[in-house]
């Protein structure tokens, strides 16, 4: 009986454990459901893309989760249009438009696309490598995967490892995932197939 029990425990655990480490979309392709824009710029759904572009004010624009993501691994597939320049920010908050957390970055060519900002802070805690730069396809549909568990951050681009960081700050940081449109004008991105793990 003592056999069965364990074996019954061992059983749920391990289902637990995998259910804990399903992967998950967080775009369902339709529409912009389980997001919150924040700012004046645009953000739409069209044959199964999520959009960004600049608007009229030509500002930042932030399009965040409704639920805060600590320790995941994130892929998300972009394909930049116009000027591209954008990222995706981790364990972040927001008020109004004033953004606090880490951006992974995603920019035109040579602009450091994989490397770490952090945002009315440290400013970038570190960038690719620049023989890593062309592993940006631009105006070709990229991949991009950001794994965030505990204090340490490690970045891939088109399957290729652009930067890893261990930082204390990062590792008690708390919050949402957001895409992001800088400011200036002219900028656009697609995105699809956002799927995250959490670890």
């Amino acid at each position: 009986m003592k056999k069965t029990v364990l074996l019954f425990c061992i059983a749920v655990s391990v289902a637990c454990t995998l259910t804990a480490q399903k992967t998950t979309k967080i775009f369902n392709g339709k529409d912009l459901t389980g997001w919150t824009i924040h700012g004046t710029e645009k953000w739409y759904v069209e044959d199964g893309e999520l959009i960004c572009e600049s608007g009229p004010d030509k500002e930042y624009g932030y399009l965040s989760t409704n639920k805060n993501y600590k320790n995941f691994v994130l892929e998300v597939k972009f394909k930049q249009e116009a000027n591209g320049n954008s990222g995706v920010f981790i364990r972040s908050g927001i008020q109004g438009t004033k953004i606090s957390g880490w951006q992974v970055e995603v920019a035109p060519a040579n602009q450091h696309t994989g490397g770490i900002y952090e945002s009315y802070g440290r400013n970038w805690l570190i960038q690719p490598k620049p023989e890593d730069e062309k592993y940006l396809k631009q105006g070709s549909w990229n991949k991009m995967k950001i794994r965030a568990v505990g204090d340490e951050v490690t970045t891939w681009l088109n399957g290729h490892q652009m930067v890893y960081l261990k930082d204390e700050k990062i590792g008690k940081g708390e919050g949402f995932i957001a895409l992001q449109i800088h400011s200036g004008g002219g900028i656009k991105v697609r995105w699809k197939d956002l799927k995250i793990k959490e670890m």
